[in-house]
């Protein structure tokens, strides 16, 4: 991956946390999400995915000089992966569509997308392991 391509990457992780949660949390105001998992999805839990989303933007021009946050990254969106494997396995989602639509896709789509950056960062840290700089 170049750099450009990985710098778009963190740029986009850190959009979809902050988008994403802000607009289907309907800016903390949708009480469907935090009803539904008040664990991880509270609007505590909702918060810090935002928080998140800064750490992704605040390292997209310099990840390279951060291997071990990067790290902290993929050891994140596993965790997340893990909660929503369980919480899809124990749960009916269209039941939460039913409440809300918003609540509904938020809860369809948010281990996908936590999937897909795990990739991400998994890739990026392994290229900057591979980089003895």
């Amino acid at each position: 991956m170049n750099i450009k391509v990985i710098r778009n990457g963190f740029i986009a992780a850190g959009l979809m946390n902050i988008v994403a949660v802000l607009i289907l949390s309907r800016f903390f105001t949708n009480e469907v999400i935090p009803e539904t998992d008040p664990v991880v999805m509270s609007n505590f839990g909702l918060l810090m995915i935002l928080v998140w989303g800064c750490a992704y933007l605040s390292v997209a021009t310099s990840y390279s000089r951060v291997k071990w946050l990067v790290a902290t990254f993929v050891i994140e969106k596993l965790i997340y992966v893990i909660a929503w494997v369980k919480w899809i396995l124990n749960n009916n989602v269209s039941e939460v569509y039913d409440k809300d639509l918003f609540a509904g896709v938020f809860f369809s789509v948010y281990g996908i997308n936590d999937f897909i950056f795990f990739l991400f960062f998994l890739i990026v840290f392994i290229e900057l392991l591979k980089n003895k700089d």
